[in-house]
């Protein structure tokens, strides 16, 4: 029994690796399940005995990628609430978060998301509610226990959230959504995007 299970845990795997490829490669719509089957090498059967239709493969996909981005997000957010070095760490974290956001799998999945949204405008607010929107009600609780230790001057954590997310991603992502793939950007611009975001916030809601 634990054997098969492990096959069959296996084989869904691999179906979701083979669609993910696929779905952000060519697209919803340019992907069919004969060729998922194919690159997973399972039967199209097997496919859709482990998932009802294409829609919901994508959905399982999307929402999965994206469970797995903002568990870490969280987890980013939970470490800099403690910090004892503020402008350190916030740059840190500012750091890790463009590089989060504008890795290319990342990017192709929101690109593809909206591309979409007039097909799964559920799956669209699910993803916004899941990633962005998470993301700024994490950060926006790690600001408020960060001004009630004193650290930052905060009268509107979800709004300097926003602000602090703007500042970081803003040229990053707004230039990688129209470029896709041609949007390249070095370590050093992507560290310079960071480091100038948190120095502007901090100047509008540091304590010193």
């Amino acid at each position: 029994m634990a054997v098969e299970e492990g096959r069959s845990a296996r084989k869904r795997s691999a179906i979701m690796e083979a669609a993910t490829t696929l779905f952000l490669r060519k697209g919803y719509q340019g992907t069919n399940l004969d060729e998922v089957a194919a690159q997973a090498t399972v039967s199209k059967q097997t496919v859709y005995k482990n998932f009802d239709d294409k829609q919901r493969l994508f959905s399982d996909i999307v929402l999965g990628i994206t469970e797995r981005a903002g568990d870490r997000f969280q987890a980013m957010t939970l470490a800099l609430q403690d910090t004892d070095d503020l402008e350190k760490d916030l740059t840190e974290f500012a750091r890790d978060y463009v590089a989060l956001v504008v890795q290319p799998q990342a990017l192709r999945l929101r690109r593809l998301v909206i591309g979409e949204s007039g097909r799964f405008p559920e799956l669209a607010r699910t993803y916004y509610e899941r990633a962005p929107d998470r993301a700024i009600a994490a950060l926006a609780s790690c600001l408020r226990r960060l001004a009630e230790r004193g650290l930052l001057r905060v009268d509107d954590p979800q709004l300097a959230a926003s602000h602090l997310a703007f500042l970081i991603l803003s040229i990053p992502l707004d230039r990688a959504m129209f470029y896709g793939d041609d949007a390249r950007f070095s370590a050093t611009d992507l560290e310079r995007f960071a480091d100038e975001g948190v120095r502007v916030f901090l100047a509008a809601y540091g304590r010193s």
